[in-house]
């Protein structure tokens, strides 16, 4: 339900949460949005299809979503959709409100490179993953390098991107260090500029850990490693990054000094969406934020936890979704401008489609790291198409009652704009490539020697799904 909308509000899941149940209000604006697809399009003369990818489509949703949410709450809510009824129909208003040509540096993404002549069995790392949901005979071929880069380059206005490493080690990896080469020269190929950067994976816990810290600068010997990638609950035994728990494998410490070294400083960290385990909490992102005052700490998800409702910080919720990590922060010390970011991957997906909740978690985010600290990523291609998200958020805004209430700071076109793109620039140290990469199918067809083999959600859409995803590896953490 709701796939084929100009904004996707599910139910699904990047596979590491249960796909909550739709509320409502997004129930109905469902409904109501595809009323008003067919009659919109039917008065302007065009085909459903080409109303539903313009921005008068996306323009359209935000505007049924908001007034279904406002009517649920009884009362305009304290975060809002800035679009004009006219943009439904007004291309310029449409682009006014939900269009930019800003720099999108897209901090988290990621792809799965299958070998599509190998039959799926027991080894295919990701077969709870939805069937062809991207119009593909195998759904494997969702996952691809070529689908990869046409979502994320041709489907969206994203100019820059991070590939993401994700928590599987050895060889049945489908996102190795050699798969996100290949990406990344087929980019700058395709580009003929520099367009996709890469993560390292760190697995300090497995193993001795002397071999992984060599193999963290073979990786950096080897490749051009912009930032680590781990996951504390995931991947191998768990830990903390501070090492404060002595039940835990002590390889924290170990880890960030050899990032040190190694002159590869930013360290992205996955906390939240948790599956219970208590080591994907931010408890520990604080303390080693204060005793590694060298190292960037880019908190992906920023603690949030799908099902949790985020209002504002109070002493009751401290410890409970985002607000974890702004506790540890609090209580080592941390804040705003300092060594930590909070990123938005899979975040922003799940809160977009309630605008209250939204506001609070924009709000809380900005005001606890600041506005040169929150930084634009959305666990893509796992939702499809990053347009969507994209498009939400620029029109986006926080209610002047919530700012006045809680401290929240305002999100100006300049914040917006540092979120989406200038603040992983300044973090990644790269050149802010702001114009469009545009090729042609028969461009990415000539590179499928070197690679191996419509806007829709990819992930799993219910409990199931994520259940058969888990227990391909285990790593997700149910």
């Amino acid at each position: 339900m709701g796939v084929d909308l100009p904004i996707p509000l599910g139910p699904v899941s990047n596979g590491e949460y249960d796909p909550a149940p739709l509320s409502p209000h997004v129930r109905e604006a469902i409904r109501r949005t595809e009323l008003v697809v067919d009659d919109t399009a039917r008065r302007l003369g065009v085909g459903r299809r080409e109303f539903l990818r313009s921005a008068c489509g996306a323009a359209a949703a935000l505007l049924v979503l908001g007034a279904c949410r406002d009517e649920s709450n009884g009362e305009p809510t304290g975060g809002r959709y800035d679009v004009p009824e006219e943009a439904a129909t007004d291309p310029d208003a449409a682009h006014q409100a939900v269009g930019g040509e800003e720099l999108v540096f897209d901090v988290q993404t990621h792809f799965l490179a299958y070998d599509l002549l190998e039959a799926r069995g027991a080894s295919f790392w990701g077969q709870g993953f939805p069937q062809a949901r991207c119009g593909e005979d195998d759904p494997r071929a969702c996952f691809s390098i070529e689908n990869y880069l046409e979502e994320l380059f041709l489907r969206s206005d994203t100019n820059l991107a991070v590939i993401s490493a994700i928590p599987i080690p050895g060889p049945s990896n489908p996102l190795s260090i050699d798969d996100m080469a290949r990406a990344r020269g087929a980019a700058e190929a395709l580009c003929e500029d520099e367009r996709l950067f890469l993560h390292g994976q760190a697995l300090p816990s497995i193993g001795a850990l002397p071999d992984a810290l060599d193999g963290m600068s073979r990786l950096v010997a080897d490749h051009p490693i912009k930032a680590w990638k781990v996951y504390t609950h995931a991947g191998g035994p768990a830990w903390f990054l501070d090492d404060h728990d002595p039940g835990a494998p002590q390889v924290g410490h170990a880890f960030l000094e050899r990032a040190t070294e190694l002159g590869v400083t930013t360290v992205c960290v996955h906390k939240g969406f948790s599956g219970g385990s208590r080591f994907a909490s931010p408890v520990d992102v604080g303390p080693a934020a204060a005793d590694h005052p060298e190292i960037d700490f880019v908190i992906y998800h920023s603690g949030y936890e799908a099902g949790t409702p985020e209002g504002p910080y109070t002493d009751a919720t401290a410890s409970v979704g985002v607000n974890r990590l702004i506790t540890s922060l609090r209580e080592a010390g941390i804040g705003a401008g300092r060594n930590v970011y909070a990123e938005l991957g899979s975040t922003w997906f799940n809160v977009m489609r309630d605008p209250e909740e939204a506001a609070h978690t924009l709000g809380k985010l900005l005001a606890a790291v600041g506005e040169d600290r929150v930084v634009w990523g959305t666990d893509s291609i796992w939702y499809g198409s990053p347009q969507a998200q994209l498009q939400a958020f620029r029109a986006f805004q926080i209610g002047e009652d919530l700012r006045e209430r809680y401290g929240y700071p305002a999100l100006t076109d300049d914040v917006k704009a540092k979120i989406l793109g200038r603040n992983s620039v300044a973090l990644y140290g790269v050149d802010p490539v702001t114009t469009r990469c545009d090729f042609t199918r028969d461009e990415l067809e000539a590179l499928r020697v070197s690679l191996p083999s419509s806007p829709r959600t990819y992930g799993p859409e219910t409990a199931h799904e994520v259940q058969a995803l888990a227990a391909d590896h285990g790593w997700i953490g149910f």
